[in-house]
C-alpha cells in the first residue's frame, strides 16, 4: 500500500483563471489528509473523495492562499457531514486566525493539534516531521514516511532554509517556485533554479514545481529548475497524482 500525492491547487499566492490555490491530497488506503487549504481546494477535493472519508487535515502556515478554505471547511463538515472532532494540525498563528474568522469555538468539529518546528505527528500509517522554513510568519515544511517511501513538501520558503534540513532519502520533493531568476531574494520564496539546487543538495530523487505564479513560464522555470537539479523536474497541475 503506497503513498499517493494528489495536487488539488498549486498556484501561487493568488489563483489564476480556472485554477486554485495550494492543496494536495495525500491517501495510503484508507488514509486521506488534505495538506493545505487553499481557496478552491475544497472543491477540487471533493473531486476525489467524499469529507465523509477525510481522515485528517494539516496546515503549513496561516498565510490565506494555504488555509482559507478551514472556515468553509468547517461548515460543510459539521453542518452538512455530520463530522466532530476532525483532526487538523497547524500553527498556533493558523488557529488563531480561523477562530477569528469563525467567530467562535472551533473545537467541536475540528480537534486542533498545535505543530511546531520539530514536530512529529502520526496520521494513522502516515508519519509527519515539521521543521520550520524561511518565511515571515511559522511556516512549518514536511516530511512524510508512508509504508517505506518518503514524501517532503516545502511549502513555503525563501533561500535561507534548505530541504537538506528534512532528512535524506526523499522519493519525492515538493517544492515551491514562486518567483522569477530576477526576483531572486526579493521577499522569502523560491526561484525555480533555487528549488533545483536544493533538491539537489538533499539529493532526492523526483523534483516537482508548484506555487507558481499565475501566467508565469512554466517551461522557463522547468529549464531553470532541471539545469539546477541536475536531472528532470515535473511542474504540478491541478488533479495530477504521483505515486510514490
Amino acid at each position: 500500500m503506497g503513498l499517493t500525492v494528489t495536487v488539488l491547487g498549486c498556484d501561487g499566492s493568488y489563483a489564476g483563471p480556472g485554477g486554485a490555490c495550494s492543496g494536495y491530497l495525500l491517501s495510503s488506503g484508507d488514509t486521506h489528509v488534505w495538506l493545505d487549504c487553499g481557496p478552491g481546494t475544497l472543491a477540487n477535493l471533493q473531486t476525489h473523495i467524499s469529507l465523509h472519508d477525510l481522515t485528517a487535515i494539516v496546515v503549513s502556515h496561516s498565510h490565506p492562499d494555504h488555509w482559507a478554505e478551514l472556515p468553509v471547511a468547517h461548515n460543510a463538515l459539521g453542518y452538512y457531514f455530520d463530522r466532530h472532532a476532525v483532526p487538523v494540525f497547524g500553527t498556533t498563528d493558523t488557529r488563531e486566525r480561523l477562530r477569528v474568522a469563525k467567530g467562535g469555538r472551533i473545537d467541536e468539529v475540528f480537534d486542533w493539534r498545535t505543530i511546531t518546528d520539530a514536530s512529529t505527528f502520526d496520521v494513522d500509517g502516515l508519519h509527519f516531521a515539521c521543521a520550520v522554513t524561511d518565511h515571515p510568519v511559522e511556516t512549518l515544511a514536511m516530511r512524510v514516511n508512508a509504508n517505506g517511501s518518503c514524501f517532503a513538501y516545502t511549502a513555503d520558503t525563501g533561500s535561507a532554509w534548505s530541504a537538506s534540513t528534512l532528512g535524506p532519502d526523499i522519493d519525492l520533493l515538493l517544492s515551491e517556485a514562486t518567483f522569477s531568476e530576477e526576483q531572486a531574494g526579493d521577499f522569502p520564496h523560491l526561484t525555480a533554479s533555487e528549488a533545483g539546487t536544493a533538491a539537489r543538495e538533499a539529493g532526492v530523487d523526483r523534483l516537482v514545481l508548484t506555487h507558481l505564479l499565475p501566467g508565469s513560464d512554466h517551461d522557463l522555470a522547468h529549464d531553470h529548475a532541471a539545469t539546477a537539479y541536475g536531472g528532470d523536474v515535473e511542474i504540478a497541475t491541478t488533479h495530477a497524482r504521483f505515486e510514490l
